[in-house]
């Protein structure tokens, strides 16, 4: 039911009980009215209980003294004084009794004109409502191609400007030509430049790709449209078209202007390529999408934004010259960075003396922004749920664990025995990125559950790296592998708990042979062609460069990679099988070893101090059987 009518209805069965309800209660105390005869009414007045006689046209009421009425009809066009002469009635016995008329056409004229206007008032308030839905129906379906783009005028409260955005120093400057050919397009124009219509933003989820547009909009003082490129798709063909000219109208209204489509890959995904991508809606879409950006009048300020983390599946015709020309990439930040970032999420934020934004910057190396700023707020709702007016380091820290491994699963009690293999488990990972000098730092050991794991190891890198040499990889498995290698030298069996970390160890070996071409066997050269489907959005398939026997040396390689770790692994444990136990009793005891605890116990990582630092180690390996 429309619910226009539905309040009506409700209006008016409300109106009448309450004049139900207020008709019963004044009739009560009126007097009780009864239809009678001219007799009686000449026996009323003969026996003098007539107190008041009212004439209203051919209505006669009689109000006796015993608070009762007496009704009495006549013929319309016969008075008072005739009638009751007629019927003998002595005229001195009239004079002492009061008689009023009244005027009967004012009520005649009224019930007549409601009569005949209340239906066709009705009538009409009826066909109002239905041309009202109607009207409803027709605008929603007008609007259903209307724009779905939340307009941010300039010189809001929440203007977000480049002081709110740490980090992306190289972003901030190719974007910085955008705001000046937003302020002054005359200076570009002057010499024949032309600015990019369309701005690719690259980069990783939570990089702050939004906030950067946001950012342009801001420091440019202009207005800021943004739309998802998934709102531009619906069921019916020719929505999304119509959306997109919706947007660029609106745009051109309001320029100078910036238009931000975010997730710009829901609809420039490459056309034809396959599996499902022949949708005709997303590639009418897309169509107009590249007409609106040809289209643009050069007079006509207006620039186009939008962000992806998967610019190589959008389709070549939206990235030539004069569209989506521009490519900004927006890395993971660095340590610098992460630094900048915390400070400007811990500004709202009271922190205890003793907290060093910088050694939390150091430990989160691979955060994005948003998870930065997801660790500060963890960090908050720790101190708050533990009734503490700061935030302190050890907030921080157990923050950066959540955020990595999932909370504490505080529930989960171990037995002494399941306590004992994590404690050699993860003893064995700890012992292994210790010894080994190509393996990052310890960081914290722990057997306390968090999310799926029983225990972990923390094993950070304290710097950057944009590239990793072979010898990193070697020991990066030789970690991995050390927990397993742990249990079976410890107990002579091994456990489901180390089934992760051979996955991970399988992936890496496989990536080393086929994607990195770091096989001594095999050559530099990759193997395997990766395609997507793009209906189903992943990675699902392998085109095969390589044959049978090929395949089978890739094999032989893997196990290689891996049966070495294990045995760099075996000869680190069994040397060092002292420091082992001394690891396992710290965790039995307390259960978490800190970075400086570790330092302090089993001296400092080796490679790590100056004075070893330049010094080459070799790795204790043994050939593969």
């Amino acid at each position: 039911m429309n619910p226009l009518v539905k309040n009506i209805l409700i209006f008016l069965v409300v109106l009448f009980a309450a004049g139900a309800f207020f008709s019963l209660y004044t009739t009560q105390n009126l007097p009780q009215k009864k239809e009678v005869g001219i007799e009686v009414l000449v026996s009323d007045i003969a026996e003098k209980k007539a107190q008041k006689i009212q004439v209203k046209g051919d209505t006669i009421t009689v109000s006796l003294s015993d608070n009762t009425q007496h009704i009495i009809y006549k013929e319309p066009t016969e008075s008072l004084s005739t009638l009751l002469s007629n019927y003998g009635v002595d005229p001195e016995l009239l004079r002492t009794t009061p008689i009023e008329v009244a005027d009967a056409r004012a009520s005649f004229w009224i019930n007549t004109a409601l009569t005949l206007v209340l239906p066709f008032l009705i009538v009409a308030f009826f066909i109002w409502l239905m041309i009202r839905q109607v009207q409803g129906a027709s605008n929603r379906a007008m609007m259903f191609g209307a724009s779905r783009a939340r307009q941010y005028e300039k010189g809001t409260k929440e203007k977000v400007t480049f002081a709110d955005v740490a980090g992306a120093k190289e972003a901030k400057e190719e974007l910085a030509e955008v705001i000046e050919f937003l302020k002054n397009p005359e200076k570009f124009t002057s010499v024949g430049a032309r600015v990019p219509k369309g701005t690719l933003l690259v980069g990783a989820p939570g990089t702050g790709k939004t906030l950067l547009a946001k950012a342009v909009a801001g420091e440019a003082d202009v207005p800021f449209f943004h739309v998802s490129g998934s709102e531009f798709i619906e069921m019916f063909v020719g929505v999304g078209a119509s959306r997109v000219r919706d947007t660029f109208q609106r745009a051109k209204k309001s320029a100078p202007c910036i238009i931000f489509i975010d997730e710009i890959d829901a609809v420039g995904r490459q056309r034809g390529a396959g599996l499902g991508g022949s949708h005709d809606e997303r590639e009418q879409t897309l169509n107009q999408i590249l007409v609106e950006l040809d289209g643009f009048d050069p007079s006509v300020n207006i620039v186009v934004l939008a962000a992806t983390n998967r610019p190589d599946i959008l389709d070549p015709a939206l990235l030539r010259p004069g569209r989506f020309d521009r490519r900004v990439v927006i890395d993971l930040p660095s340590l610098d960075d992460r630094e900048a970032i915390l400070k400007v999420h811990a500004k709202k934020k009271p922190l205890a003396e003793e907290v060093s934004l910088r050694k939390i910057a150091e430990r989160t190396p691979g955060f994005s922004g948003a998870d930065l700023a997801n660790l500060m707020n963890e960090a908050a709702i720790l101190a708050a749920r533990e009734n503490r007016k700061t935030v302190t380091m050890n907030d921080l820290f157990s923050s950066i664990e959540k955020v990595i491994l999932g909370p504490e699963r505080k529930s989960h009690v171990m037995s002494d025995k399941e306590k004992k293999i994590t404690a050699y488990h993860e003893g064995g990972h700890a012992l292994v990125s210790h010894v080994l000098p190509d393996a990052p730092a310890v960081q914290k050991v722990s057997v306390i559950s968090r999310g799926q794991a029983a225990g972990y190891t923390l094993n950070l890198p304290t710097e950057d790296k944009h590239f990793r040499a072979r010898k990193e990889f070697l020991s990066e498995l030789a970690v991995l592998l050390g927990g397993y290698v742990s249990e079976q030298t410890v107990f002579g069996d091994v456990t489901t708990g180390a089934s992760n970390d051979l996955k991970k160890a399988t992936q890496l070996a496989r990536k080393l042979i086929m994607q990195y071409g770091m096989s001594e066997n095999l050559g530099q050269r990759t193997f395997g062609q990766r395609e997507e489907l793009i209906f189903l959005g992943r990675e699902i398939t392998e085109q095969r460069d390589y044959s049978e026997k090929t395949a089978e040396e890739i094999d032989a390689e893997i196990a290689k990679l891996i049966k070495d770790a294990f045995h760099s692994a075996e000869d680190i444990i069994t040397k060092h099988r002292e420091t082992l136990e001394q690891i396992v009793k710290v965790l039995t005891e307390k259960e978490t070893i800190e970075h400086d605890e570790f330092a302090r116990l089993f001296g400092e990582k080796v490679g790590q101090d100056k004075d070893t630092k330049e010094k080459k180690i070799d790795i204790p390996t043994k050939k593969a059987e």
